[in-house]
């Protein structure tokens, strides 16, 4: 079992994973309240996300380039000083323009997060340690999710003030920035990239993928999946407001499935190292399609108490498919192809919600979820693209 006590490298990417998730997440809790003072419309609160989201878009790439020569330790030192730099620009923003700069300079930070620290676990582990500990860090990120944003709720109903709260978290975002220093110090400086030359990913290649056709199969398989978990997410609070629950309860489904998320993302490693890549991947997505189906024909209370397990299936995959990237990509360049997957993955989080925005307009959040559950499907045929198909080792 991986020890996260015992990893100086697991320690940092899962920490700098549950701050900088954590940070993104607040901005759900915290747009409402810098509208309300600031008097924002809401193309204005749009442009505030598309910033911070652009900003992250970006810079995913040019990130991973610039790990191979900084090293991804430095650089996620870099991302958590400037997310803490940027909510603190916001704390004491005193209009809509120095909002606009905080949210980029944050947005920028938390490009320099994942696929640094997916490629940093990947180059420490083996085969199955590496699923394993993809599985621990992908949990740590919905955990930064509902920590940073029930600590601004809770702490907003005792009458809190908003700035105080947000300079509070930037204030453990640097103390983590410095203990990241401290554990790290003893760590190699990064080498120049040596590609092999017996290897598929040679000198003629700077990417360093080994078979250019799987990896594209994985890319699409990662977009259409990270699209299913977006839109699931937009929408499920919708769904249950319009089959009679209240604000709260409608809230509360989005924690239940959040929760369920970072435990599958948890779950999920330790399954993909028992059946397999391709067979957990497979059997995740049945469960999605058949959890989507049983979301527009079941009420409100089953639909509460099944949340969670489809949290699990819908959010675990994502262990399962950025596990397997590590096959495709030499060593020396892991950040590079995780820099590439993490971009698509956000480009699909801003295309699914709008695309199936509009069919729910036009027909329904029954039908769209319902389309959802097709389009899932076809993950099942791209999956297969996993080569992973037996167990690796006994958990």
């Amino acid at each position: 079992m991986t020890n996260l006590r015992d990893h100086p490298v697991l320690i940092a990417s899962c920490g700098a994973h549950l701050i900088q998730d954590g940070l993104v997440a607040l901005q759900y809790v915290l747009l409402p309240i810098l509208a309300q003072l600031f008097g924002l419309n809401y193309t204005q609160v749009g442009v505030l996300r598309a910033v911070s989201n652009g900003a992250m878009t970006l810079l995913e790439i040019p990130a991973g380039v610039l790990a191979e020569r900084c090293g991804e330790v430095r650089l996620l030192i870099f991302g958590l000083l400037c997310a803490a730099l940027g909510y603190l620009g916001v704390a004491f923003a005193v209009d809509f323009y120095l909002i606009v700069i905080g949210f980029v300079i944050a947005g920028s930070g938390a490009a320099f997060q994942h696929s640094l620290a997916s490629a940093l676990i990947s180059k420490s582990f083996d085969d199955a340690g590496r699923r394993r500990s993809l599985g621990l860090y992908n949990a740590f990120g919905d955990l930064g999710k509902l920590t940073f944003t029930g600590i601004f709720s809770l702490a907003i109903g005792v009458g809190i003030a908003w700035n105080l709260i947000v300079s509070v978290l930037c204030l453990v975002t640097l103390s983590f920035a410095v203990l990241l220093v401290v554990l790290t110090r003893r760590q190699s400086p990064p080498s120049a990239i040596r590609v092999d030359s017996n290897d598929t990913a040679g000198a003629d290649s700077k990417w360093g993928i080994k078979n250019p056709r799987r990896f594209s199969g994985l890319c699409f398989t990662v977009f259409l999946d990270t699209l299913v978990q977006s839109v699931f997410l937009t929408f499920i609070a919708f769904l249950l407001l319009e089959k009679g629950a209240s604000e709260a309860l409608a809230s509360f489904a989005v924690v239940l499935a959040l929760s369920g998320g970072m435990v599958g993302k948890f779950v999920c490693g330790y399954l993909a190292v028992r059946y397999g890549d391709r067979s957990a991947f497979r059997i995740l997505q049945v469960m999605t399609v058949s959890g989507l189906v049983l979301l527009v024909l079941l009420p409100v209370l089953p639909i509460l108490v099944l949340l969670p397990l489809i949290g699990v299936a819908i959010q675990g995959s994502t262990t399962v498919t950025y596990g397997a990237l590590a096959d495709f990509i030499h060593r020396d360049r892991q950040s590079r192809g995780y820099a590439i997957i993490y971009t698509l993955s956000s480009l699909s989080a801003v295309v699914g919600p709008v695309m199936f925005g509009v069919v729910a307009d036009l027909y329904g959040v029954d039908l769209s979820l319902l389309i959802l559950a097709v389009l899932t499907t076809l993950t099942l045929f791209s999956g297969k693209v996993l080569i992973k198909s037996v167990p690796l080792v006994d958990i």
